[in-house]
């Protein structure tokens, strides 16, 4: 992967989806609760990225050229990552789409209001709050495109497969952008560095926490990652981070498998 990635690249491509006949194929073949809560989930947080980009965008990232074209992209794919899944609830019989969207962002009542003024305070007194912003975006973006790998193979569903790797193509893109922002940003200077570890040890939980339930984001990451190949998918999401200056050792994703009580990650 080149030093830095062209926001350029990022064309904002709608996700299509028009060859998959999803109505037949899980009419024919319906998946199981467990994969279509882990669904439900992912469609929730897919469409809750809007509300992220507006946290971003109080920081300096607005006075960014090059992140603004890309984060503008990058909200346009998430969108349709999660009308995608919305379609495949839907051929479920399962609340999905505008109406499911407004009902999940009425129940995060006022302190999901107070978030752009949080971000904005925080981004006074952080010396790069960008940085942070851009790391702990490759974090989420790194566990997103690994919980779709593995909610493929449990899953085993030839269509569903077929879609979750499509979406998984766009997310790899989102990956590298990130990762690559982040670490031009935390090699510049030890105290971005050391107050990016600081936020991420801290603070840092898997996506989508804060948005749903406790008991959903305990559910997805036993569910995705409690057996021995989601442990090993964990632990190459921390080395993954461990590359990044500043941040080796933080072990993010194993912790919250053992926060959550999934089994004891695998050993690196």
């Amino acid at each position: 992967m080149p030093a830095t990635v062209d926001p350029g690249t990022f064309l904002g491509h709608r996700l299509d989806i028009r060859d998959l006949d999803l109505d037949t194929a899980f009419r024919e073949r319906p998946l199981d609760s467990d994969t279509l809560r882990c669904l439900q989930y992912m469609h929730d947080i897919e469409n809750h990225t809007v509300c992220y980009l507006r946290d971003t965008l109080v920081t300096p990232a607005h006075e960014d050229p090059r992140l603004t074209t890309f984060l503008t992209m990058w909200n346009y794919e998430e969108h349709w990552h999660g009308e995608a899944l919305a379609a495949v609830l839907e051929a479920h019989d399962r609340p999905a789409g505008r109406t499911r969207v407004a009902q999940v962002r009425r129940q995060l009542g006022r302190r999901q209001r107070f978030r752009p003024a949080a971000f904005l305070f925080g981004s006074m007194i952080v010396p790069d709050m960008v940085a942070v912003h851009m790391t702990w975006g490759a974090v989420n973006e790194l566990t997103t495109q690994a919980g779709y790998a593995q909610l493929a193979r449990k899953a085993d569903h030839p269509v569903l497969s077929d879609l979750l790797h499509r979406i998984m193509r766009q997310e790899g893109r989102h990956v590298d952008f990130y990762t690559s922002e982040a670490r031009t940003r935390l090699a510049r200077s030890k105290p971005t560095r050391r107050v990016t570890r600081l936020a991420l040890r801290r603070f840092w939980r898997p996506v989508g926490h804060g948005v749903r339930p406790e008991s959903e984001v305990g559910f997805l990451i036993n569910h995705l990652f409690g057996d021995a190949a989601g442990r090993h998918a964990a632990a190459r999401i921390d080395r993954h981070v461990d590359r990044l200056p500043g941040m080796s050792g933080l072990r993010l994703v194993s912790s919250a498998l053992e926060r959550y009580g999934a089994a004891p990650a695998a050993a690196r």
